[in-house]
C-alpha cells in the first residue's frame, strides 16, 4: 500500500515538473514576458475602386429636364457664405452673380481665392461646375471652401440652372431625347411574350406546302 502511494506521489511530482518546464520553454519562445506590438495593428483590407462612375441620366439630360426653381431651394445651403444678386457683397465666399462661364477662381476681382482654385485654369463650364459642386476638394485639392459637396446629380443640375438665371451661362450640353430613348431601349432585354413577333418571309407555294405535309416525318428511334 505504501509503495502504491509513493508511486502516485511520484507521478504527481513528475507532472508538476513537466508543466513548469513547458511553461518556461513556451514563455521563452513566444516572448510572454516581453510581448511585441506590431507596427501597424490589424490587417489592411484593399477595396477596389468603383470604375463605373455615376449611373443614371447624363448631365445634358438633367439640365434639359431640371428646374431653376428647385435649384433655388438647393442654393439655400450656399447662402451662409455666398450672395448671388448683382452687386451683392462678398461673404466668406465670393458673390456668385454671373459666375457661369467666367474664369475659375478669378471672376470677382480682388477676392482672395485659394491658390488651388485660382491656378486651376479654364472656365466655369457646366461640366466643371458640376464637378466642383460634387466635391470642391476633389476638384481643387487645397481649396478654402469647406463645403463637402452635393452628392445628388439632380441637385447639382438644378443649382446650376438657378445660377444661370443670375447673369447667364454658356450653351448647355446638347441633349437629344429621342437618341437617349433609343440608347436606353438598346440595353433592355425582352421579357416573356415580348419581342419583334413573327418574321414575315416569302409566300409559300401551295403545292410545295402540300408535299411537305405528306412527306415522312422523323420518329424517335427505339
Amino acid at each position: 500500500m505504501q509503495d502504491r502511494t509513493n508511486t502516485i506521489a511520484g507521478w504527481v511530482l513528475f507532472s508538476g515538473i513537466m508543466a513548469l518546464g513547458l511553461s518556461i520553454v513556451s514563455g521563452m519562445y513566444f516572448h510572454a514576458g516581453d510581448p511585441e506590438v506590431p507596427e501597424n495593428p490589424g490587417y489592411a483590407v484593399e477595396v477596389a475602386e468603383d470604375e463605373g462612375g455615376e449611373s443614371g441620366p447624363s448631365l445634358a439630360e438633367l439640365l434639359a429636364t431640371g428646374s431653376a426653381a428647385s435649384g433655388e431651394a438647393v442654393f439655400a445651403k450656399c447662402t451662409a457664405c455666398h450672395t448671388i444678386e448683382q452687386g451683392g457683397a462678398n461673404g466668406i465666399g465670393p458673390n456668385l452673380y454671373g459666375v457661369m462661364g467666367q474664369s475659375i477662381g478669378k471672376h470677382v476681382a480682388g477676392f482672395a481665392y485659394s491658390e488651388a482654385l485660382s491656378s486651376n485654369g479654364g472656365t466655369w463650364t457646366w461640366e466643371n461646375m458640376d464637378a466642383w459642386l460634387k466635391s470642391p476638394r476633389g476638384f481643387a485639392n487645397g481649396t478654402k471652401m469647406s463645403f463637402a459637396g452635393l452628392s445628388k446629380p439632380e441637385d447639382r443640375a438644378n443649382l446650376m440652372l438657378y445660377l444661370e438665371t443670375f447673369g447667364g451661362a454658356p450653351s448647355k450640353p446638347a441633349y437629344d431625347p429621342e437618341a437617349a430613348a433609343a440608347e436606353a431601349a438598346e440595353g433592355e432585354v425582352d421579357g416573356a411574350g415580348e419581342g419583334p413577333g413573327p418574321v414575315e418571309g416569302a409566300d409559300v407555294d401551295p403545292v410545295e406546302a402540300a408535299g411537305a405535309m405528306g412527306a415522312d416525318q422523323p420518329v424517335p428511334s427505339e
